[in-house]
């Protein structure tokens, strides 16, 4: 089972500002359609996981840190975000279809 963290200041700043909590925001990890990728910035890998929670499709960005998940953002997805999300879930439902 994967560890997470985060600086609970931080996280009451992202539930005002993005009324998504970090604690339903590591839910995205459960979602099998989620997508991932890695960028650095300030010389620090970040990823960044789009999926969805309670039918609402966020973004997730974290860092690695003594092996655990440190959340530092959640929000709601973007429109260029929400989009491949969108194609790759149809994608994988096509592929369950076909192999039906």
């Amino acid at each position: 089972m994967q560890e997470f963290e985060w600086d609970e200041t931080k996280n009451e700043k992202n539930k005002i500002k993005h009324k998504i909590s970090f604690e339903e925001a590591r839910k995205v990890f459960e979602d099998e359609n989620r997508l991932q990728y890695a960028i650095d910035r300030d010389g620090e890998r970040r990823y960044i996981t789009i999926g969805k929670v309670l039918k609402v499709i966020i973004t997730v960005v974290y860092t690695i840190r003594n092996f655990a998940f440190r959340l530092i953002s959640a929000r709601p997805a973007r429109k260029d975000e929400r989009e491949p999300y969108i194609a790759n879930s149809l994608t994988k439902q096509d592929d369950e279809y076909d192999k039906k």
